[in-house]
């Protein structure tokens, strides 16, 4: 309803109890003064009976001495302000101290002489506020024949009682202003300012931001509304690293789609231009040997042997194409890494790429169990090392070493090595650091593949003789997966 707990506490709390004490007080002070008047009325009435029976006997034989003596003991029997005495047709007959002088147009006289009960108002006399009390004189025969009037002044008590309700008023005004400037800053340092800061805290709760870290104050209630902040804090963060971890597992996936969507057409492709150059590159290796074998006249050899050459090259091209996009059944299955690459440094002595280069082993005595498919995982390693072999000047080292749970194939060169800014994109198939027609780009981009296929990854960096040193990491084999 209202804009703010603390108009709201002003306006339904303090607003009607102070009315309510407000009218409390004045009816109070109505209730006593309204006391006051019937206790001057009644003090009044006893007076005026006393002495009407003596003035009406006085009124009736004439008698002013008499009357005059009447009204001087009024003055002695209660405290007065002035005695008088009308006959029945409202005029003066003796008088004592200030009354009024002619009561022809008193409404109070008029009803006391036909009712012949007593009566009385408050009127003023001579400037005075007093109480006009009217007695009925009433003759032998029992006819009214007079009026006996008294009056008095409004005593002190009765002053102070009707001007403290001014002081009252004031008092009560001055009382409600300070509960409600106590209220005011009462609300703030109990109340406000902690809402004033969860409110703070609510509009700086945002994505990335969503914790509170501030401890809570206040009341034991507001405690509480903190409290479920930072609780709602934590669930939405939480939430928000479940939501990121799944938005990045979802790229991933997506990214491992595309990934397998593109290998596969490429597959294709590559499958079926094999298929097509197979065959020709055969006829032409075939026709070449046929002529080496018949002879040739002198200086045809070189050019026979140039094109054998070029037809290995291409079919080499080809089988890495077809290593590179395969789709390979998944047939893992538990195999030592360490035999891998023992049988593969052995044959490394046929292979003319690294029968000049010195290649050292360590660590290849252990047990290095990973789940993979062997003929997949022996190219991998090939490739790796044949292309250390390539770039190395005279050594190539070969490790295996287990970082946390995963088995790491280090290979390591004393060759140019590789710039840090292109070492994201060895992977990449038909990308080269070497020379056109020197590489074709493919046998590191069938490791990749080979790793995508068994989730590893490879990292890159520099090798302690200068060159490059490259890492294929495999994860272990679980003993629950034994």
């Amino acid at each position: 309803m209202f804009r703010s707990l603390r108009l709201t506490l002003v306006l339904s709390i303090v607003v009607p109890l102070m009315l309510f004490s407000g009218l409390a007080i004045y009816f109070g002070l109505t209730a006593v003064e309204r006391n006051l008047n019937e206790r001057l009325r009644e003090d009044l009435e006893l007076v005026s009976r006393a002495v009407s029976g003596p003035l009406s006997r006085a009124m009736s034989e004439g008698d002013e001495i008499v009357m005059g003596e009447s009204l001087e003991s009024i003055f002695r029997i209660g405290r007065v302000y002035g005695a008088s005495v009308f006959d029945d047709a409202g005029n003066q007959v003796a008088s004592l101290g200030v009354a009024d002088s002619d009561v022809r147009s008193s409404e109070s006289a008029e009803r006391v002489i036909a009712s012949g009960e007593l009566g009385g108002a408050f009127r003023r006399v001579d400037g005075e506020s007093v109480f006009s009390q009217f007695t009925p004189l009433v003759a032998e025969d029992g006819r009214i024949q007079g009026l006996l009037q008294i009056t008095r002044k409004r005593s002190d008590f009765h002053k102070r009682v009707a001007s403290s309700r001014l002081w009252a008023v004031i008092i009560w005004s001055a009382l409600s202003l300070s509960v409600i400037l106590v209220v005011v800053l009462g609300h703030y340092g109990a109340v406000g300012r902690h809402v004033s800061r969860l409110l703070e805290i609510m509009y700086g709760m945002e994505p990335g931001n969503w914790r509170v870290d501030e401890p809570a104050g206040g009341p034991r209630e507001l405690r509480q509304i903190h409290e479920g902040l930072q609780d709602m804090g934590e669930r939405m963060t939480s939430a928000e690293q479940e939501i990121s971890e799944r938005v990045i597992r979802e790229r991933e996936l997506a990214e491992r789609l595309e990934y397998q969507e593109k290998v596969a057409m490429i597959g294709r492709v590559a499958g079926g231009v094999a298929h097509e150059l197979g065959a020709p590159l055969s006829v032409v290796q075939g026709r070449a040997n046929i002529l080496r074998r018949e002879g040739l006249q002198a200086g045809q050899d070189r050019h026979l042997g140039d094109i054998e050459h070029q037809v290995e090259r291409m079919t080499l091209i080809i089988q890495q194409l077809l290593d590179c996009f395969r789709h390979v059944p998944d047939s893992r299955r538990t195999t030592d890494l360490a035999a891998v690459l023992r049988d593969v440094t052995r044959r490394l002595g046929d292979d003319a790429k690294c029968s000049a280069t010195c290649v050292k082993t360590h660590g290849l005595d252990q047990l290095a169990e990973i789940k993979a498919e062997p003929t997949r995982l022996e190219l991998a390693c090939l490739n790796v090392i044949r292309n250390a072999c390539q770039a190395s000047q005279t050594l190539v080292e070969v490790s295996l070493l287990r970082r946390d749970k995963q088995w790491e194939v280090r290979v390591e060169d004393d060759g140019p090595g590789i710039a840090p800014e292109v070492r994201a994109r060895v992977f990449e198939p038909f990308y080269s650091t070497r020379p056109a027609g020197e590489g074709t780009g493919l046998g590191l981009a069938v490791v990749g593949s080979v790793l995508k296929e068994h989730g590893g990854y490879a990292e890159v960096g520099e090798s302690q003789y200068g060159g490059c040193c490259m890492s294929l990491l495999w994860t272990e084999v679980n003993a629950d997966e034994l």
